[in-house]
């Protein structure tokens, strides 16, 4: 299963597959998510949400949002898991706040490691450090599977003359 972060989709429409030129995009994403491929975490789906724009109105139509919504809490456990030993065990407020919602979805994949992967447009930067940290680094240091929506087209062999 694929757990898509907030900018996965943002950056999807902004700048490769904008929802009104590429709409056979977006009609596989939620196939995608319907079949249980594809998924975006309540925190990063609240993220989204929070905007406005096409994107936006997209997600929040009921059938999207079914198909999209990951049906699954957060492990408390987990995050502070993924906090601790992804970021610092000693974050301070302002370091939290910075740091943002990437926990949480990171504990999703660390919820079951074999089978999650974390899609995101972030990029590696190993030197960096604390509320500073990437996803990409934080998962290769925990073991979780990540990847960014390049990868995902390729697995699931999304073509523009995909039909359902």
């Amino acid at each position: 299963m694929y757990l898509f972060d907030a900018d996965t989709l943002i950056r999807a429409d902004n700048t490769y597959y904008p929802l009104n030129r590429f709409p056979v995009f977006w009609e596989w994403l939620q196939f995608s998510g319907e079949a249980g491929f594809i998924k975006i975490p309540l925190e990063q789906y609240e993220e989204i949400i929070a905007g406005n724009g096409r994107l936006v109105d997209w997600l929040k139509t009921e059938d999207v949002k079914a198909a999209l919504l990951f049906d699954e809490e957060a492990e408390p456990a987990h995050v502070t898991e993924v906090t601790e030993r992804g970021y610092a065990h000693d974050l301070d407020e302002a370091e939290q706040e910075a740091v943002g919602k990437d926990p949480f979805l990171i504990s999703y994949g660390f919820a079951d490691m074999g089978d999650r992967c974390i899609v995101t447009f972030e990029v590696s930067a190993p030197s960096k450090q604390r509320k500073n940290r990437k996803i990409p680094d934080v998962c290769k240091d925990l073991g979780i599977s990540c990847g960014t929506i390049f990868d995902v087209i390729e697995a699931l062999d999304f073509t523009t003359d995909w039909k359902p």
